[in-house]
C-alpha cells in the first residue's frame, strides 16, 4: 500500500513520482520538465512546472489536500485544525485545467492556483460557517465576489479556512474546528481572527489565501505566520458575499508567503461591483452614496493595470520612511528586529527619519472598533441574502443565540452585541457611533497625513514627504495556544484611517523554533502600489522568511 512521510529537507515533484504524465501541446520534448515543490511554492513555480510538464494540476492539488491530511486534519502529526473542509469538487475542477491547458496553455494569472479563502467567504459547493456550527447549513447561492473574480482568473478554490468564530478575535478558536495552532510552534496560537488562512499558508498546505480585517484579522495572523497580508483601502474590494463583522471596517485582503503572489491575488480582487452588498462609497464618509459605474470606481481608486508591475527589487532606493518609535513598543526582540529592519533599508537605498505622530495615543485609545454596534444589522442582512428554502439556514439574530452552535464563552457577547439598534440607538450610543464613523475617519486622516506629508500643525513643510509609516505589526510575540498574542495598537491605524497596510516578516528570532516578526507599513489611501514596491524590495534584499520546519515535503513510500 502507499504511505505518506515527511521527509525532512526534501525537494520532491510530482512528477518524478507519477513519471510521463502532464505532457501537452505546451509542452515541447527539448523542454525539461521543472519539478513542483510544495513547500514554499509561489504562483510562478506552479505555472513553470505546469508549463514544462514538471506536473498536471491534478498532480498539485492532489499533493496539497494530502499535505493538508498528513498535518491538519485530525489524527495526523501536528493537527493544526487549519482548515474546515476541502472542496469535494477540486480534483475534478483540476483534471478540467489540464484538459484546457493541453489545448490552449495558462490562460489566466491564477490558473490551477490552489486558493484557501477564509470560512466567511461564501463559496458556492461549500457552506460558509463563518467558524460556528450554528451556519454549518448556510449554502449561498453565488460566490463572494472576491472568488468569483479569482476563478475568472483560473483560481481552484481548494476548501475553507477555520477562524475564529464570528470572527471576533485573535486566538484561533472556533466550534467548526477548534483551535488553530501556530505553524511554527504548535503551543503557540496562531492569531486570528483569519487564523487558518495564516497557519495553512504558512504550512504550505495551500499557495495563497485570503483573509478579512476589521481591525487587525488579516495582519495579526500574517505577521504570527511570517507572511504577507494586505490589508487595502477601504472601498478598493468588494464585501459582497463575505459575512461580516462590522461593515463600517470589514475588507477582504490576500494572504500569502510572498509579495509577488499577493500583488497576483489583489489584481484579480480589486474591480467595481455594482451589489448593494459592496460597499464601495465615491467618499470615505459613512453617508456617501454608492459609488455608480466601473468609470467612477478606476476614476476614484487609481488601480493601476497590475500591481504586479510594482514589484521592483530597488524600490528602496530613494523611499522614504517615517517611524515614530512610541509605536515600537518595549518587547527587546521586537524593537532589535525592527532596528535591523530599518538598517537593511537603509543599505538598500532608502531614508528612514523619526517623526512625532500629533495626538497618537488619542488616535489608538480614545476610539473604538464598531463591530459591536453593526454585527447584528450587517449579519442578519448577510444572512438575508439569499433564501432558506434550500438549505433552511438561520436568518434571524434570536435564531443564532437560541441555537447554542457556537462556543459557550461567546453567549454573553452575543447578546450584548444584539442589544445594538442602528436604527434605534439611545443618545449616548449614537454620540459613541457618530463619534466612531464621522469623527474618527477625519481626525486621524489628518494626523497620520501630516506625518507622511512631512508637515506641522500649521500645514508647513518640514521637509520631504515621506512614502510610508513603518512600524512592527505586533509590539509582541505570539501567546499560548488558546490565548491572544501581545498585539498591542498599531493594528488600529489602518482602519481607524481606512488607509491601506501591509504586514511583513521582518525576520525570525533566534530561538526554536525560530518565530517570525512581522512589521507593517501603512501608506495614503489607495496606495497599494508603493506597499508593493517597497515589500518587495525588502524581500528581496533580505529574504526575512523561513519555512516552518515540522511541515517539510511529503514522499510516497511504497510500503507493504
Amino acid at each position: 500500500m502507499f504511505q505518506l512521510k515527511a521527509l525532512a529537507g526534501a525537494t520532491l515533484s510530482v512528477s518524478l513520482l507519477l513519471a510521463g504524465c502532464g505532457g501537452s501541446d505546451n509542452n515541447s520534448s527539448s523542454v525539461k520538465p521543472v519539478p513542483f515543490s510544495f513547500s514554499e511554492a509561489t504562483i510562478d513555480s506552479l505555472h513553470t512546472s505546469l508549463k514544462t510538464g514538471g506536473a498536471t494540476c491534478e498532480e498539485i492539488i492532489q499533493g496539497y489536500i494530502d499535505r493538508i491530511k498528513a498535518y491538519d486534519d485530525p489524527g495526523s502529526d501536528l493537527e493544526l485544525n487549519s482548515v474546515v473542509a476541502i472542496n469535494p469538487y477540486a480534483l475534478e475542477e483540476a483534471q478540467e485545467k489540464d484538459a484546457h491547458f493541453a489545448e490552449t496553455g495558462i490562460d489566466g494569472s491564477l490558473y490551477c492556483v490552489p486558493v484557501l479563502p477564509k470560512d466567511n467567504f461564501n463559496t458556492k459547493e461549500m457552506p460558509t460557517t463563518g467558524g460556528a456550527t450554528a451556519f454549518q447549513y448556510n449554502r449561498p447561492l453565488n460566490d463572494a465576489y472576491v472568488i468569483r473574480k479569482m476563478r475568472e482568473e483560473g483560481a481552484i478554490i481548494l476548501g475553507k479556512a477555520n477562524m475564529d468564530e464570528f470572527a471576533f478575535g485573535y486566538t484561533g478558536s472556533s466550534s467548526m474546528r477548534g483551535l488553530v495552532k501556530n505553524a511554527y510552534d504548535q503551543s503557540k496560537g496562531a492569531g486570528g481572527s483569519s487564523s487558518g488562512t495564516g497557519t495553512a499558508i504558512a504550512a504550505s498546505l495551500a499557495l495563497v489565501g485570503t483573509g478579512s480585517d476589521t481591525g487587525g484579522s488579516i495582519r495579526v495572523p500574517s505577521s504570527l505566520g511570517g507572511l504577507v497580508g494586505i490589508r487595502p483601502s477601504m472601498r478598493l474590494v468588494s464585501q459582497d458575499g463575505i459575512m461580516p463583522l462590522a461593515s463600517w471596517q470589514d475588507t477582504g485582503g490576500p494572504m500569502c508567503r510572498t509579495v509577488e503572489d499577493c500583488a497576483v491575488m489583489l489584481d484579480a480582487m480589486v474591480g467595481f461591483d455594482s451589489s448593494s452588498h459592496a460597499n464601495q462609497r465615491n467618499d470615505f464618509k459613512i453617508d456617501a452614496p454608492a459609488i455608480a459605474t466601473a468609470e467612477e470606481y478606476k476614476e476614484i481608486t487609481k488601480i493601476p493595470a497590475s500591481y504586479k508591475s510594482y514589484l521592483q527589487a530597488d524600490g528602496l532606493k530613494g523611499a522614504r520612511i517615517a517611524i515614530d518609535r512610541t509605536l515600537f513598543g518595549s518587547n527587546e526582540t521586537v524593537v532589535a528586529m525592527m532596528d535591523q529592519a530599518i538598517a537593511a533599508m537603509e543599505a538598500a537605498g532608502a531614508t528612514v527619519e523619526e517623526v512625532s505622530i500629533a495626538d497618537l495615543n488619542s488616535i489608538l485609545t480614545s476610539y473604538r472598533s464598531m463591530s459591536s454596534y453593526e454585527f447584528k444589522r450587517d449579519l442578519v442582512s448577510y444572512l438575508n441574502s439569499w433564501t432558506n428554502g434550500m438549505d433552511g439556514h438561520i436568518q434571524s439574530y434570536q435564531e443564532l443565540i437560541d441555537s447554542n452552535g457556537y462556543q459557550s464563552f461567546y453567549r454573553d457577547s452575543l447578546i450584548v452585541r444584539g442589544e445594538y439598534n442602528l436604527d434605534n440607538l439611545t443618545e449616548e450610543q449614537q454620540e459613541i457611533y457618530d463619534k466612531n464613523t464621522i469623527e474618527r475617519p477625519v481626525y486621524v486622516r489628518e494626523r497620520l497625513l501630516r506625518a507622511l506629508n512631512n508637515e506641522d500643525a500649521d500645514g508647513k513643510s518640514l521637509g520631504d514627504a515621506f512614502d510610508v509609516l513603518l512600524y512592527p505589526s505586533l509590539t509582541g510575540l505570539a501567546g499560548a495556544l488558546g490565548g491572544s498574542p501581545s498585539a498591542g495598537t498599531n493594528n488600529r491605524l489602518s482602519p481607524f484611517s481606512l488607509f491601506p497596510a501591509l504586514s511583513m516578516p521582518a525576520g525570525m528570532t533566534d530561538g526554536e523554533p525560530a518565530m517570525p516578526i512581522g512589521m507593517e507599513m501603512l501608506a495614503r489611501e489607495f496606495d497599494e502600489t508603493t506597499l508593493i514596491k517597497l515589500a518587495y524590495s525588502y524581500q528581496q534584499n533580505v529574504n526575512p522568511r523561513r519555512p516552518p520546519v515540522n511541515t517539510p515535503e511529503l514522499v510516497k513510500d511504497n510500503t507493504l
